[in-house]
């Protein structure tokens, strides 16, 4: 019973999303995102143009007007002339409408690359067959997301109304006033006051929005939680099986052993401690302009140094303070600092007289 409920709670997933996973999820177009920022924000920056370029898109409109019921209409019909008529007409709409799709377009952009920057996948693109499972479009009809875009959807539709019913309240006067002006004035007003309307309630639904891209956020962190067993599967895939990095260690540190061990013969001298440290030294001016470390060792591997060392007779010299020094400022392969060239070539030069000698 207690081995299943450890494995319970090994497989619950309550750890946050690591890197990878996060990395992987990304891959795949899976990120925290709102599509009610993206309506939004395209919404303002549509209804700023408006506001600004209102009067000129009337004027347009009128011109378009006037062009179409006043000089057109007197042309003669021909197929030169119906192309040059559709050709003026398409270029007038498009400069009048050209300003709103572009604010729309950049305001897309903008608005999906502040949620989740710049994605290039085709994941989301590819045929599944669960897709179009009804059985899991089911389960999605009735979970507990659904019921939550429901409730969101109710509260966008109040909200967004009631910011509406409330801004036409205000200017009620102005409206039941065109009834008094011309048409052209009405249109004008009619105008002016659906972008003033427009602003104020995208400005609530930018608020709904950002509440809306916390809970995606929120129901995003959760959807990529991961078990502690997950997290163990992850760190195996991507750094190696812990007892397999293991063995592999020790398989290094044996090769450089048996290497360092091949070269104690080739040393000049090993400085002892006597019993704990042992450092073995080599000059050669073809290597390096100072003499190097080519083996060390402490306690049991000191002892194998200087097995090997008087097996094949290189000199072993006993200097305590040098030979722990040596040791712990230096490494196998590289030269020994300048502080230690008085020393060292005091005991190389004994070294050297006492094979004279030999």
């Amino acid at each position: 019973m207690l081995k299943v409920d450890l494995q319970f709670f090994a497989e619950e997933k309550t750890e946050k999303a690591t890197p990878k996973k996060r990395q992987d999820v990304r891959k795949k177009g899976q990120t925290a995102k709102s599509q009610d920022v993206n309506t939004a924000i395209i919404l303002l920056a549509v209804f700023f143009v408006l506001l600004f370029t209102g009067s000129n898109m009337l004027e347009g409109l009128n011109r378009i007007f006037y062009q179409t019921f006043e000089e057109y209409v007197f042309q003669e019909v021909t197929t030169n002339t119906i192309e040059t008529i559709t050709l003026d007409l398409f270029q007038e709409i498009f400069m009048l409408v050209g300003p709103v799709m572009l604010a729309g377009f950049i305001a897309a952009l903008l608005a999906n690359y502040i949620q989740v920057g710049f994605i290039s996948t085709t994941e989301p693109l590819k045929m599944k067959l669960e897709k179009i499972d009804p059985i899991k479009g089911f389960k999605r009809i009735i979970s507990l997301r659904a019921l939550v875009e429901l409730l969101k959807s109710i509260l966008k539709v109040v909200v967004i109304g009631a910011i509406a019913f409330a801004f036409l309240w205000t200017h009620l006067k102005e409206i039941l006033g065109l009834i008094f002006k011309s048409a052209g004035a009405s249109l004008s007003v009619v105008g002016s006051i659906t972008v003033k309307m427009g602003l104020f309630a995208t400005g609530g639904l930018l608020f709904l929005a950002l509440l809306d891209y916390m809970y995606q956020k929120y129901d995003f962190e959760k959807s990529i939680r991961m078990s502690k067993q997950d997290i163990k599967e992850e760190f195996k895939n991507t750094e190696g099986d812990p007892l397999i990095k293991s063995k592999r260690r020790q398989r290094q540190r044996e090769i450089a052993f048996h290497r360092m061990m091949q070269e104690i013969p080739t040393a000049d001298v090993v400085i002892t401690n006597p019993t704990h440290y042992a450092v073995a030294l080599k000059y050669d001016e073809s290597k390096m302009d100072a003499p190097f470390v080519v083996a060390k060792g402490v306690d049991y591997l000191a002892q194998k140094i200087k097995y090997v060392a008087k097996e094949n007779g290189v000199v072993m010299i006993e200097n305590r303070p040098l030979a722990r020094s040596l040791y712990h400022q230096t490494e196998i392969g590289q030269a020994i600092p300048e502080e230690f060239f008085k020393a060292v070539a005091e005991v190389l030069a004994y070294v050297y007289r006492l094979k004279k000698k030999v």
